[in-house]
């Protein structure tokens, strides 16, 4: 009696294994993002949410998490149960940067998350102050190459993907160029403008204001191809500067999930993050925004991964970005 009573409870627990993915999900959905309230990865999520919840039937509740370089957030994400109710918003930064240039990083981007998918990819775009007397990127490396104690270029802060892009335009040409760390992107284009620094990469939706008014001139993004947001400005490779783009032009945002994600729910999120980005809704709002659609399979994103975090750290090495 005591043997059969074993093998019913064994065999009642096996069972309720398929049954609790069955009814994944049957409350809200957690999506945690590295970045505060307000900013352009914000506004993104906030748009992708409804369409997600729509499409898993649940609510999707946004947490910003902020700190540490986006590592307080990702570690709540490596911490959470793997049961399909936290998700995390990662990307350039903190997936393929930080662990080059931060000494405490309590996991492994490449094995301790569940990657869905990617959801979009956004160039940089290189624009310098309008009164340097400089129309192309050749120009501005001449220009750096007679002035090796006066260029200077701007970023968010360091490891941000602004001041990365303009190390491995420094690395590649090899000219003199400072750099001039701020809080923030917002603050670093004011500088720019005022003529406080010579040059800085930015996202296009908030550098093209600027260009369009005459504040800033833009030289070159940092895609392999223009992108379709700003068809008139060349890339770094028609610019002149060659191998720019195998070294690192790639920037994103991608979904993960906390380690060892049951496949079936993993491959369920991955469809509906697919279908929520394919909606024509999600589609106008990221050309607003001068993002690209973009989405893989789970094996093919986590491969991509593996494949950025080693070509920036590359980058990161060749520019003798110190951790700290």
């Amino acid at each position: 009696m005591k043997i059969l009573s074993l093998c019913i409870a064994a065999c009642a627990a096996l069972m309720a294994l398929p049954v609790q993915a069955q009814k994944w999900p049957d409350k809200p959905i957690h999506w945690i993002l590295p970045y505060a309230a307000g900013g352009p990865s914000d506004a993104l999520v906030r748009a992708i949410a409804p369409k997600l919840s729509d499409e898993l039937g649940v609510p999707v509740v946004i947490e910003n998490r902020t700190g540490a370089g986006g590592n307080i957030a990702m570690m709540a994400v490596v911490k959470a149960a793997p049961d399909g109710y936290t998700i995390g918003l990662g990307g350039t930064g903190t997936h393929a940067v930080n662990p080059h240039i931060q000494l405490a990083i309590p996991y492994d981007v490449t094995k301790d998350f569940t990657p869905i998918s990617p959801i979009v990819s956004y160039v940089n775009v290189l624009v310098v102050n309008s009164n340097v007397p400089v129309k192309t990127v050749g120009e501005l490396v001449a220009y750096a190459k007679s002035n090796p104690t006066t260029v200077t270029f701007a970023s968010g802060g360091k490891g941000t993907s602004n001041q990365l892009s303009a190390e491995l335009l420094r690395v590649i040409t090899n000219a003199p160029m400072v750099h001039v760390p701020y809080r923030g992107s917002g603050p670093a284009m004011i500088d720019l403008i005022a003529g406080h620094v010579t040059f800085m990469f930015d996202i296009l939706v908030t550098a093209m204001p600027q260009i369009e008014s005459g504040k800033v001139r833009a030289l070159a993004v940092t895609s392999s191809k223009r992108s379709p947001y700003a068809p008139n400005i060349p890339t770094m490779s028609e610019a002149g500067v060659q191998g720019y783009e195998q070294a690192g032009n790639d920037l994103w945002f991608g979904i993960f999930a906390p380690p060892n994600l049951p496949d079936d729910i993993a491959g369920r999120l991955h469809a509906a993050v697919v279908k929520a980005m394919n909606s024509p809704e999600i589609e106008a709002r990221l050309r607003t925004q001068s993002y690209d659609k973009w989405t893989l399979p789970p094996k093919a994103f986590a491969d991509f991964v593996k494949t950025d975090y080693q070509k920036w750290g590359k980058v990161i090495e060749a520019a003798k970005i110190e951790k700290e």
